[in-house]
């Protein structure tokens, strides 16, 4: 398959229907594979190999240097499109010729930014572009020392999902184009720059300058930087983890599964394609859960709980290596296939390591989220179809809990209509057949006629794929899924509503899921004396698990329980994390007396967080007359 897909052949896309008809629906969309999310034409003009050099000046927080692309022509192209947002073009040069290129940049489109048009010829074979970024570049992070973990050293990071490398990169930034690339990073002396590839340095270089190199094609948005002061420390052979200096140690012992997990993987699905896999835990400000950037994801330390109890977030973005960075979704209406198949992949690699009953605590938790996610879009929302219409939108629009969830039950449905070991033999050659590959979910489903639904017919008569790839909501033939602990917590919870007893020798046992199970469904009103019995025999408040303190404090917020407030103001002072941002925030918005509280928390945690919650909490915090 091409690395540009809206130039692509029309398909027909087929589905079973409830009256075991196994005709085709023919979904026919004259746009089906149109990218509306970047400027470039690569049927035109394409990017294949790009070398990156970059300084980077955290005196004035910007990036500046030059990206050398070598490029591939088609039908007699006279220019090539890159996407560009708030980058300053200082000078171009084809072939490297020191005479400047002639260039333009079109006027700035509302979240694409701006498309950079030059001028080629039928000789031209690369193109360099001398740059650099604004101090504001909204993929580039750049943090304080008071940020950090350490405090004492400052530290920047990119995160270029979905559309973002553009503002760091010029680039052809749609996930249907792919290209390798080395880099030559030049920071300070006294830190250490790693991206996303497996050459990354493990130690300190003295004269600040690192050179890498990513041998596979990859799409723009997995182009990824960070420099700070960085440790690292070795798992196994292939892989490793990198967190700053206070951090490594607790770390590497919280990941100490990581190869276990790459193991688990390659028996499911085939071998890992990237060489090593490391991860980088990011400093508190990184407001995301990770990102899974070939080589080294990028991780929150919120999942360093210390006790091993989070460490699906791992099985997740290493699941990526797979679906999503070895067989991409073509656009971001296609999301679902990156992300519905890394949550089924993470929830096999949990069972394999952990047990059917562990990974299936971790489903029933997603499913709880998907459902509300539902009911606060809208039942009817289009939004919550799989296949999404991002089109004059932000493709951050669509990155929810449905493409995860509902794509994972669609694919744990096909699963249980064919058996195991079938559907295990088609996901396997699916990632095999596709490798460095883009496909749009029309091509998924053609694949998915092919290989799986014509030989098994009968089975899967009724699982209706139109319905749950186009239609909205989650269908009535969804799985359901059992847990026989949360089965075991839901009876405690029933004592506890009752006669305000929980069992405590059953309690202690308990992993954070079964916690969060137990929190989350407790009565939505509950007394001063049951909260203090509860913090008193448990002792939520203050706790090192921030996935149970947060569940706790939105408990204690919505009771008024006054005694868990100081607590709560130091984790909102020292965590950065959206996902326990915002609910927290947002509940002390609700009454005059948590709007108090709430500015006065944020007035000294603000400094602190990423401008990705600074601008979402600005707006929610806001005084409106």
């Amino acid at each position: 398959m091409k690395k540009y897909f809206f130039a692509a052949t029309f398909f027909a896309i087929f589905s079973c229907n409830n009256s075991n008809n196994s005709s085709l629906k023919n979904n026919t969309n004259n746009n089906m594979y149109k990218d509306y999310h970047t400027f470039a034409q690569p049927e035109n003009a394409v990017v294949k190999h790009l070398s990156l050099n970059l300084n980077v000046d955290f005196e004035k927080n910007i990036l500046s240097g030059f990206a050398n692309w070598n490029i591939e022509m088609h039908n007699n192209a006279s220019e090539i499109i890159f996407d560009t947002r708030d980058l300053i073009i200082e000078k171009i040069v084809l072939n490297d010729d020191s005479t400047a290129a002639k260039f333009e940049l079109k006027p700035t489109v509302k979240f694409l930014g701006n498309a950079l048009h030059i001028p080629i010829s039928s000789n031209t074979k690369s193109v360099k572009i001398f740059y650099h970024t604004s101090p504001n570049a909204s993929a580039v992070q750049w943090l304080q020392p008071e940020q950090t973990a350490g405090k004492k050293q400052k530290f920047m990071f990119t995160q270029s999902e979905a559309i973002l490398a553009r503002t760091w990169i010029p680039c052809q930034d749609g996930p249907g184009i792919r290209f390798t690339y080395d880099a030559t990073i030049h920071c300070p002396k006294n830190l250490m720059a790693v991206m996303s590839v497996a050459n990354n340095a493990t130690e300190l270089n003295k004269d600040g300058v690192y050179q890498y190199s990513q041998p596979k094609p990859i799409p723009s948005y997995l182009m990824a930087l960070a420099v700070g002061e960085i440790a690292f420390k070795k798992i196994d052979n292939r892989c490793g983890i990198y967190a700053e200096l206070p951090m490594v140690e607790k770390t590497a012992w919280e990941f100490a599964d990581m190869g276990k997990m790459v193991d688990a993987a390659e028996k499911l699905y085939g071998a890992y394609a990237w060489g090593r896999y490391d991860v980088i835990v990011l400093p508190p400000s990184f407001p995301f859960g990770g990102m899974e950037n070939p080589c080294l994801t990028f991780a929150t330390p919120t999942v360093v709980a210390g006790d091993r109890s989070l460490v699906s977030l791992v099985a997740h973005e290493l699941a990526h290596s797979w679906s999503g960075n070895l067989t991409t979704n073509a656009t971001w209406n296609d999301f679902w296939l990156n992300e519905g198949f890394t949550v089924y992949f993470e929830q096999r690699i949990m069972e394999a390591l952990y047990g059917k009953d562990y990974s299936e605590m971790l489903a029933s938790l997603s499913v709880q989220d998907v459902k509300q996610t539902i009911k606060d879009l809208g039942e009817k929302n289009p939004d919550t179809n799989l296949k999404l219409n991002l089109k004059d939108r932000d493709p951050d629009d669509g990155m929810n809990d449905i493409a995860y969830i509902k794509g994972y039950l669609f694919l744990r449905l096909m699963e249980e209509k064919v058996g195991r070991e079938k559907w295990d033999a088609f996901v396997k050659n699916y990632f095999s057949n596709h490798a460095f590959k883009s496909i749009t979910t029309e091509e998924f489903v053609q694949v998915l006629n092919d290989s799986l639904i014509t030989p098994n017919k009968e089975k899967l008569a009724e699982v209706n794929i139109n319905d749950w790839i186009y239609s909205p909501g989650l269908p009535a033939n969804a799985p359901v899924i059992n847990s026989s602990r949360f089965d075991a917590v839901d009876v405690q919870i029933n004592n506890f509503t009752k006669d305000n007893l929980v069992d405590k020798t059953i309690a202690a046992k308990w992993s954070t899921h079964e916690w969060l199970h137990f929190i989350n469904n407790l009565p939505e009103k509950l007394s001063e004396k049951q909260l203090n019995d509860l913090d008193a025999e448990f002792h939520f408040t203050g706790s090192s698990n921030c996935e149970i303190a947060d569940a706790w404090y939105v408990v204690a917020l919505k009771n008024n329980y006054s005694k868990a407030f100081e607590a709560m103001d130091k984790f909102l002072c020292t965590v950065g994390r959206r996902k326990f941002l915002l609910p927290l925030y947002g509940e002390m918005n609700k009454t005059e007396s948590g709007k108090k509280l709430a500015h006065q928390i944020y007035a000294k945690a603000r400094s602190g967080y990423h401008s990705v919650a600074q601008q979402t909490l600005d707006e929610m915090l806001a005084d409106k007359k």
